[in-house]
């Protein structure tokens, strides 16, 4: 039996991570939580989880890899270093930013792929293999989210963005608000956990019958119940597309085909009009969106990324440079855990 490690820092990552951890189960192994910092919520850990509360029991379990949602993990862990991304956040900065940190980047599609085999070609430390990502395993077969009011009509999801310089959600708060007093859509609010907690807590004041902010970690019920999705530049778009949905961005930072953009709340209204019928070329781009992003959609993510990493454990260093000390970043990180072992 191997034991494997999820290096984890926010609450995301159980969504991402729990598929991979059926996987791995499933084929007799075991798998160990670690949490770095205090953002996560140790009440979201189940009874038969096993959580590793300090990092000299992390090391002693010699963990065959460490799987990482994350940016970052210490290079004193043993194991193969698997970089498993926290979302399709490529329009963002430093989402291509190689820290060094990680053996195997396993990436969700095309797109990602040729820009880190182009990235592995500068910095040979480490491979790339296309797997998927294994939050998607689930999206298609969840049970969607049950509608907690009798309130009816089609579900808007609104799911933006938490960075300040990107989030929607100042400008259109007004606008939803009034938007969902009129009863014609419903409106379901999930924010992400980073969210400022001021906007958080302006949603929630404007809550009624027809609009409900979500207090769910998984967010892949949300999205199988929603018609239409309307956000700004989130990585949440693409899982929302892999449900071949439309989305109503506002002021996205690289606007695509497949997602309607909009710069002024005012258009919000005729969008989802257009949104909930959906043209058929708009359909065709949603789904070459799919194609390049994310074009996996038969849950067997997490399969292969474990299948990625044995391949990489069998391969050794063959090939690979050694990877950079990144002293600086290794050295804070053991302050902060504490540990000043081999």
């Amino acid at each position: 039996m191997n034991h494997y490690l999820f290096y984890i820092s926010e609450n995301y990552a159980f969504e991402i991570l729990r598929p991979l951890q059926a996987e791995i189960r499933r084929r007799g192994h075991k798998v160990h939580w670690f949490v770095e910092g205090n953002a996560v919520n140790h009440q979201l850990f189940t009874a038969e989880e096993s959580v590793v509360d300090n990092i000299k029991a992390v090391i002693a379990l010699s963990p065959r890899a460490v799987f990482v949602p994350g940016n970052y993990v210490p290079d004193f862990i043993p194991g193969l270093k698997v970089q498993v991304f926290h979302g399709f956040e490529w329009k963002k900065k430093g989402h291509y930013r190689i820290r060094d940190c990680f053996d195997l980047y396993c990436t969700q599609g095309p797109l990602f792929t040729r820009k880190f085999e182009q990235l592995q070609a500068q910095h040979p430390h480490f491979r790339v293999l296309e797997t998927g990502w294994p939050k998607t395993d689930p999206l298609f077969s969840v049970p969607p989210y049950s509608w907690p009011t009798k309130a009816s009509g089609p579900l808007v999801v609104y799911a933006p963005t938490f960075s300040p310089a990107l989030t929607s959600a100042p400008a259109l708060l007004d606008k939803i608000q009034s938007l969902s007093q009129q009863g014609k859509w419903r409106w379901l609010i999930k924010f992400h956990p980073k969210m400022d907690p001021d906007w958080i807590k302006a949603y929630k004041a404007i809550q009624h019958e027809s609009l409900v902010v979500a207090e769910d970690t998984a967010i892949n019920p949300l999205l199988q119940a929603a018609d239409v999705m309307v956000s700004d530049t989130s990585s949440v778009i693409t899982e929302f597309c892999l449900l071949k949905k439309p989305v109503i961005t506002f002021n996205n930072l690289q606007p695509e085909p497949h997602l309607f953009n909009i710069t002024d709340p005012q258009a919000l209204p005729d969008a989802i009009e257009q949104a909930l019928s959906p043209s058929e070329k708009w359909q065709s781009e949603i789904e070459e969106n799919i194609n390049q992003l994310h074009p996996y959609t038969d849950g067997q993510s997490s399969a292969r990324v474990l299948d990625a990493a044995d391949y990489a454990i069998s391969l050794g260093r063959d090939g690979l440079t050694d990877k950079p000390a990144n002293l600086i970043r290794q050295l804070k990180l053991r302050w902060k855990l504490g540990y000043w072992g081999r």
